[in-house]
């Protein structure tokens, strides 16, 4: 029982980093790119073809390493 309760805790620890902003961010909207080609290994190439794409910024993620733009709301 309690290896399934430290097994929860520490689940909701790390799925409850990923979806936190910091009220002094201000929200971020995402978007997956458009025009990135093929898999994402250089979080820079990302973040060059976000640029051009309108937004301010881009990084690498998933298991697909797919390319996602970001932008303040």
């Amino acid at each position: 029982m309690k290896i399934s309760v430290g097994f929860f805790l520490i689940l909701i620890l790390v799925l409850g980093s990923e979806v936190m902003v910091m009220p002094s961010e201000g929200r971020v909207c995402e978007s997956k790119s458009h025009t990135f080609k093929g898999t994402c290994l250089n979080d820079h190439n990302c973040a060059v073809v976000c640029r051009n794409e309108g937004f301010t910024a881009g990084k690498c993620r998933g298991f697909r390493r797919r390319c996602f733009c970001t932008r303040n709301c």
